[in-house]
């Protein structure tokens, strides 16, 4: 039989097959998993334009030279020499200050000051709008803020209550507002994506009065020019910025690190969420295949003994499933692109705006997708297809022999499902956990389940007709049932319980975590903390502070250091692997003495040095893990050119959720007393008392002010709409773990339809014989449910005791809502795949036997 020939009887196959409702199961099967892998392959393939498109904007630059520190003149100078336009840029916290009719500050909110020079940007715009109305047009501003005035966020009118044209104070200036910021490209993440922005002219700083030491200023040379004469500078700049500690390049390839890392993290996670729906769709596909070679085994008989050759029934099935692919692919592709809007929409404000449209790689995976899937799943289902006896027809025990062939077909499907999980996590690690995960949760499901299973069959027996509709011979004989299919039963149970117990997690335990995180904090924790303190002032803001009424407020001395040396070996960034161990080694630290140990800190090893007047370290246990210190190893810190060397003599463990103020380094007052500081000091403050912090602001001008209750707000805002987004993803979980108990009903509805009739002929009624199956459904679906209320409960108490370190107390109404969702899913998923067997009469289900 030629290759046309196969074609047109595999089109002919296709046709009756879905007339016949053969094909819509696995359709459905792949529309889900390609729906979900191809939405957030059609986000990440956006975003991933959008950061190559406005590279450069994200930067204002070619290249980027960042600093903790004023940048030696030297870089300046050597960009002019290259021929490179220059720009400087240096941002910190501070306060912005409404002015009130008397010209007395007024309400007063923790911003994120820009300071820009002439030139800024060098690449991209900064777009601006007279006011904030929504109506109001933005365009591209043609400068940076004139002489006097600033430019802000429209959420810093709303908190100061001011509008376009007010002045508000910065330090000791007076400043009007021109214009409100619409798009700022290199704004980046972190506290300035937090804190509303305030842009003023660089040249203008030092008339503010806020640059002093210890403040937290990060400085910016831009610099911008053709790829040679960056190249060129480059070469130059990077081993200065190697001699130079705390200086460091941002390049055109790596664009701002923190947003690729944080937008490559939330694609991966997404990613493996979605693969989790794309894992228990495969399940239903190789479900849903079973049934049809079953169904199907007759008929490929009768074309072997009318002459078909095994490779001419092989082509026709591959070639009828091909075209499901191909048809299931353009399905879930449309689907994923319609879904991924869902996700934008609930990303608003953790991803850049105006993305680029998407390309067609996406679109390309979601076919390759459901090509690897359906072959891969389906394969070891349909072998017996091409591999039947003629004989079959008149034996149906003899089948054909297909065991070596079924073997390596279950090979291939192992390594499509690694394939695909590898190329969602593009991690080895990660991915190897998340199957390593997956699979072990699978398997503990499955045997809780099969133990409930049997548990409650026997108890069934033993305990005897109980009356009722769910009840009686009918009850009994619905668990027998779900005994007998033990395989069956346990895999519709697992992948209804893994779909609900990631919703639930989500959707209740989640809430549980932050009220049992709130409560972990007193009541009366820490909600202001007051940094920038200059010498002299301690004095005075400690006096205002007790006399507004904080009588326990303390201040605690800070000086910034960097660490230079580990017994005596020059610490660099290189010298980790760690993402973290690298950053901490690279910046400066807050170190700060005092001789009795801090409230909320407990020595966990070593001596707490006491009133010892030698130098000495007690450090966070937590970050000694990270640098690889132990106790014993002698540190060398260097404070404004000096240094100091000193042994870790203990370690302590810190009550974050104390509030107070923390140092991962202290020493003995005799140590550091003698370098510059700053002072630093938190304290609560009710909603009615906001007029503390604006007085101490109006007071002293450069002192920050931070409102850690806001911040945290604004966190919790943006968690929210990441968790909610992943909830969204979980919905093809749920859903496709419900078709995965449709997929199991349907494969066993002959067999349900024999057991039936049977039943019928023995006098039970319609009435009894839906009882037993809604006692089935609702055993499966209350079991899953009580397992992923479990689950979730268990999971939420992890995240609690080892991440978040709090005690959680277990929601005594997730098993309930578990339970609930479990039986009306299984209800929902189920009963449709059941209708079939109760309509059929038992003479018409006897003489098919």
């Amino acid at each position: 039989m030629g290759f046309t020939e196969v074609a047109r009887q595999s089109w002919r196959m296709f046709l009756r097959d879905w007339r016949a409702g053969e094909l819509h199961l696995l359709l459905v099967a792949l529309l889900l998993a390609v729906g979900a892998l191809s939405s957030v392959g059609f986000l990440s393939d956006r975003m991933q334009g959008g950061l190559e498109r406005d590279a450069r904007q994200m930067l204002a630059a070619d290249l980027v030279v960042r600093s903790d520190a004023p940048l030696s003149p030297e870089f300046s100078r050597q960009a002019h020499a290259d021929g490179l336009a220059t720009a400087v840029v240096a941002n910190f916290p501070s306060m912005a200050s409404a002015i009130g009719e008397t010209g007395q500050a007024g309400a007063s909110r923790l911003s994120s000051l820009k300071a820009v020079s002439d030139g800024y940007p060098l690449r991209g715009r900064v777009r601006t709008a007279a006011d904030a109305g929504a109506n109001t047009p933005d365009a591209p501003a043609a400068d940076i803020p004139a002489p006097g005035t600033v430019w802000v966020d429209a959420a810093l009118l709303d908190a100061l209550h001011v509008k376009p044209g007010d002045n508000i104070r910065v330090g000791n200036r007076s400043l009007r507002i021109a214009a409100v910021i619409t798009r700022e490209m290199d704004r980046g993440y972190g506290f300035g994506s937090l804190a509303p922005r305030v842009m003023m002219r660089f040249d203008e700083l030092q008339s503010t009065g806020l640059v002093q030491f210890g403040s937290r200023i990060t400085y910016r040379l831009l610099v911008a020019g053709s790829d040679a004469q960056v190249k060129q500078f480059t070469t130059w700049a990077r081993p200065a910025a190697e001699q130079a500690r705390g200086v460091h390049l941002e390049s055109l390839e790596e664009g701002q690190p923190q947003v690729r890392q944080t937008l490559d993290r939330a694609e991966r996670f997404l990613s493996l969420v979605a693969l989790l729906a794309a894992v228990l769709a495969a399940v239903a596909v190789g479900i849903a295949a079973r049934r049809y070679s079953e169904r199907h085994l007759d008929a490929c008989a009768v074309m072997r003994c009318l002459g078909v050759s095994r490779g001419s029934l092989r082509g026709m099935v591959r070639l009828e499933f091909i075209g499901l692919g191909l048809i299931g692919g353009a399905l879930g592709v449309a689907l994923g692109y319609a879904a991924h809007w869902a996700l934008l929409a609930q990303l608003g404000n953790v991803i850049p705006a105006g993305l680029p449209a998407p390309t067609w790689r996406p679109a390309a995976f979601g076919f390759a997708s459901a090509l690897v899937m359906l072959l891969g799943f389906a394969l070891p289902p349909l072998l017996p297809l091409s591999e039947v006896a003629p004989l079959h027809v008149l034996r149906r025990d003899v089948v054909g022999g297909a065991r070596r062939q079924g073997w390596l077909a279950y090979g291939a499907s192992a390594l499509a499902f690694a394939a695909l999980l590898l190329f969602a996590a593009r991690d080895l690690r990660l991915g190897a956990m998340v199957a390593g995960g997956f699979v072990v949760g699978a398997i503990v499901f499955a045997a809780l389940a099969w133990l409930a299973i049997r548990g409650l069959a026997a108890w069934a027996r033993r305990s005897g007709p109980v009356g009722g509709a769910m009840g009686g011979i009918g009850w009994r004989y619905a668990l027998a049932g779900l005994r007998r299919r033990g395989l069956g039963s346990a895999l519709q149970i697992v992948a209804l319980g893994l779909g609900l117990m990631a919703l639930l997690l989500l959707a209740v335990t989640r809430n549980d975590l932050v009220a049992g995180w709130r409560q972990s904090s007193p009541a009366d924790a820490p909600n202001r903390f007051v940094i920038d303190i200059q010498p002299g002032q301690d004095a005075p803001v400690l006096a205002q502070l007790r006399a507004a009424g904080l009588p326990d407020v303390q201040l605690s001395p800070m000086i910034r250091a960097r660490l230079t040396a580990i017994n005596d070996q020059p610490v660099t960034g290189e010298r980790y692997t760690e993402e973290r161990a690298r950053r901490l080694a690279e910046r400066e630290f807050n170190l700060s003495y005092t001789s009795a140990l801090p409230d909320g800190n407990r020595v966990t090893a070593g001596q707490w040095y006491g009133d010892t007047t030698t130098p000495q370290i007690s450090m966070e246990e937590g970050i000694a893990k990270t640098l690889g210190l132990k106790l014993g190893d002698t540190l060398r810190f260097e404070v404004t050119g000096q240094t100091i060397d000193a042994p870790i003599t203990s370690l302590r463990k810190l009550d974050w959720g104390s509030m107070r103020v923390n140092f991962f380094v202290v020493m003995p007052p005799a140590a550091l007393r003698d370098f510059p500081m700053t002072w630093i000091t938190s304290f609560h403050l009710d909603a009615p008392q906001q007029g503390v912090a604006d007085a101490l602001v109006r007071q002293f001008p450069n002192v920050t002010v931070i409102d850690t209750g806001a911040l945290l707000a604004q966190i919790q805002l943006i968690l929210s709409q990441v968790i909610d987004a992943v909830q969204a993803l979980f919905l093809f979980t749920l859903a496709a773990g419900v078709l995965v108990l449709y997929a199991a009903l349907a494969g066993t509805r002959d067999e349900r339809m024999r057991e039936s009739g049977i039943l019928r002929a023995l006098g039970a009624s319609s009435r009894q014989l839906r009882d037993v199956h809604l006692a089935e459904l609702v055993t499966v679906g209350a079991l899953a449910g009580l397992l992923a209320a479990f689950g979730a409960g268990a999971l939420g108490w992890a995240l609690a005791h080892y991440v978040f370190e709090f005690a959680l107390t277990f929601n005594p109404w997730l098993p309930v809502l578990g339970i609930v969702a479990g039986v009306l899913c299984a209800l929902i998923g189920g009963w449709s795949g059941l209708r079939a067997v109760l309509r059929q009469s038992a003479l018409r289900t006897l003489r098919e036997v």
